[in-house]
């Protein structure tokens, strides 16, 4: 559609072009010369012979983990505006499907969810974001799906073995205790449930868990496993009829929009339950546009589900930018409608769960793809994709090449649909800037006395859809505030008597889980701390650190002074810290570097260049002991650092070189109770003045 949208036998008066052919100024009677002598495909689009698979919807992931973090603290309106843009129905990307993390405590990509249950007698519902989130999308769409699935598991439910199968009964339980706190305490009805994200699924477990949902009346709590690969979850639903019975749904992860012979042989539903996971761009968004379709054509799956929703973690973290759209910036307000919001509209707006694809779908003759569905009630909506190789890279699998070439495209409707008067149509280009749409509404198509057939001109990396729907629109609000960077002031006395939040600003919890806490036997200065709540190391899902560190602030910043008062929980064996110029998280936290000032309760200090402590740079006597206040500070100023306890030196001119740059953070030297308070960071260029 470069040049022209064209009707092959008949086009309504006027002309119904892309704006550059608009631009160009062509004629429409050339254009349709053009259209009626080139070459090209035809496609029938019929539900005579009956239709396909019903479709689930099109969904997005919050979790795995932590990746909508930074979200729950831009303030008002913007985030309010970044939540339309992503459920809204006929604004943005109007999702269908909700996934979310149950938090398990547990590293999981960019950081670590909280638990509703840190330990076996501990319940708390208001802890992390996923339930504020999954309250503001059925707040803009009351009909969204929502779906929950463990990455991690508090340690109490591995009876010291990193594994949640050790006793089935219990860990079903404290899922269910999920599904049931969500209704209780926030009237959300969880609709399906999954096992254990890309990790070994236990059968027992699943039938279990099935047995267990029916005995607490939710047997409309679908299953849905094992969120890895097809295989060998098919093969056991076929050899095992209660298995397959238990199980609603197979979910399997990038799978290259190809399925298995035996998922197919089960008949139960195929969703692709994670996919995209890709850098948010162009070619991201080709990506997307390419696998929506696919997807269902060579591989049977009726529901794509993204990682992630929304990129709201700092950037220098794994994946980063990897969100259907960006927003990062809670101190400016700073967010960017990204290119994939609006390829996922081209479906979303235009679909809905419970309609039927057409068993007409397929491939162009000159690359691309089209889907067409129906809500059996007279509604026909067609979705046609013609991303390039190159410009339709997703992160994995590897993608085989494949060829796109300019080309013409007859669809004609037979069927319930040959009598179909008009089609609205909506296009987007991507690619250079000067030729680029996004989800732009074009003249509509006028059917009449055509015989239901129309022609399209198609270059490659375009995506159209076609539809009887007249509910479709390109929501949008003022420009948002300009980007800006961490403030390089920023403090914290986490003086918050009623938090709506669990967690801090700012502060990404890369182990462990810090939490605001009140100290209801000290009514002086350090009533409300910030706390590191668990001691036990959880059931991991990533490669957790065997300290707890949560960092905060501008990964660019080299120069800082940041001081921090402490308070060491457990005698003898405890530790705290404060860093700077951390310069890893997420998956790779073990290997983070930096410059981390430690204090420890049996009265030492340590200043290492690690997280993990084997890069030593000095170590020494201090007057530090447990269950006392003490106050660090952690100057870093080009090749050189100092620390003091208390305002007075404890070591000084301490060399170090690598990294230049990271997050401030803190920490804990193990799974252990610790408290903080007081934060303050300062960055800035030049710090040779006085503190």
């Amino acid at each position: 559609m470069a040049d022209s949208l064209l009707q092959a036998s008949r086009q309504r008066p006027g002309k119904a072009m892309t704006a550059a052919a608009r631009a160009a100024g062509r004629a429409a009677v050339a254009l349709l010369l053009c259209a009626l002598l080139a070459p090209g495909g035809a496609y029938v689009l019929d539900d005579s012979d009956g239709l396909g698979r019903e479709f689930d919807g099109v969904g997005a992931i919050s979790g795995g983990g932590a990746t909508s973090r930074l979200l729950v603290n831009y303030p008002e309106p913007y985030r309010s505006q970044i939540l339309d843009y992503l459920f809204k129905p006929n604004f943005g990307a109007s999702l269908h499907i909700l996934k979310v993390e149950i938090g398990g405590d547990g590293q999981t990509t960019d950081g670590t969810e909280p638990s509703h249950m840190h330990y076996a007698l501990d319940e708390n519902y208001f802890r992390g974001y996923e339930w504020w989130l999954m309250k503001e999308a059925k707040k803009r769409n009351p009909n969204i799906t929502l779906m929950g699935l463990p990455w991690s598991f508090p340690g109490w439910l591995g009876h010291g073995f990193n594994w949640p199968y050790e006793n089935l009964q219990l860990t079903a339980y404290y899922v269910i205790n999920w599904i049931v706190g969500a209704k209780h305490y926030h009237d959300l009805d969880i609709d399906y449930i999954g096992i254990w994200n890309e990790r070994s699924f236990n059968i027992n477990y699943i039938k279990v868990l099935r047995q267990m949902l029916d005995y607490q009346g939710l047997q409309r709590v679908k299953i849905i496993a094992s969120d890895n690969l097809w295989e060998p979850i098919s093969a056991f639903m076929l050899l095992d009829s209660e298995l397959l019975k238990a199980i609603d749904v197979i979910g399997a992860h990038y799978p290259g929009t190809y399925t298995v012979k035996d998922a197919k042989l089960t008949r139960k539903k195929l969703w692709s339950s994670e996919d995209f996971s890709t850098f948010n761009n162009d070619v991201g968004a080709g990506c997307w546009g390419r696998i929506l379709n696919q997807n269902y054509i060579n591989g049977n799956m009726t529901s794509t589900i993204a990682w992630n929703l929304v990129a709201s973690y700092y950037e220098q973290l794994p994946y980063g930018r990897s969100g259907l759209m960006t927003a990062q910036e809670p101190w400016s307000g700073h967010y960017v409608v990204e290119s994939p919001i609006w390829v996922s509209a081209h479906t979303t707006q235009f679909t809905q769960p419970g309609w039927y694809y057409l068993k007409t779908v397929g491939h162009l003759e000159k690359g691309g793809s089209y889907v067409a569905l129906t809500d059996g009630l007279g509604n026909l909506t067609i979705i046609i994709e013609t991303m390039s190789h190159t410009h339709s890279k997703c992160i994995r699998p590897l993608l085989p090449y494949f060829n796109v070439s300019h080309q013409f495209a007859t669809f004609v409707l037979k069927g319930s649909f040959s009598k179909i008067p008009e089609l609205q149509v909506w296009y987007t280009k991507l690619g250079k800037s000067s030729e680029r749409f996004l989800f732009k509404q074009l003249d509509s198509l006028w059917l009449l006395d055509s015989n239901g057939s129309f022609t399209l001109e198609l270059q490659e990396d375009e995506l159209v859809t076609l539809t009887t729907l007249t509910s479709g629109s390109k929501g949008s609000y003022p420009l948002p505030p300009k980007s800006q960077p961490f403030p390089p002031i920023y403090k914290d006395d986490f003086n918050v008597d009623y938090p709506f939040f669990s967690e801090a600003p700012n502060f990404a919890d890369q182990t462990g889980v810090f939490e605001y806490f009140m100290n209801t036997e000290d009514p002086g200065e350090h009533r409300f701390t910030l706390r590191q709540v668990l001691n036990q190391r959880p059931i991991t899902w990533a490669a957790d650190a065997p300290n707890t560190i949560s960092v905060i602030g501008d990964y660019k910043w080299s120069n800082m002074r940041i001081t921090c008062d402490v308070y060491i929980e457990t005698p003898e064996n405890g530790g705290v810290f404060i860093a700077g110029r951390v310069n890893k998280g997420g998956i790779w936290i073990r290997s983070a570097r930096g410059v981390f000032f430690w204090i420890f309760a049996n009265g030492t200090y340590r200043v290492t260049g690690d997280l993990a402590g084997w890069i030593i740079y000095a170590l020494g006597k201090a007057e530090v002991t447990a269950q006392e206040w003490y106050t660090l500070t952690l100057t870093i100023n080009g090749d050189f650092s100092s620390g003091m306890l208390n305002g007075k030196p404890l070591w000084t001119n301490v060399h170090v070189n690598f990294p230049k740059n990271g997050w401030a953070a803190i920490g804990t030297h193990s799974f252990e109770f610790a408290q903080f308070d007081n934060f303050h960071v300062e960055a800035h260029p030049d710090m040779h003045r006085a503190p």
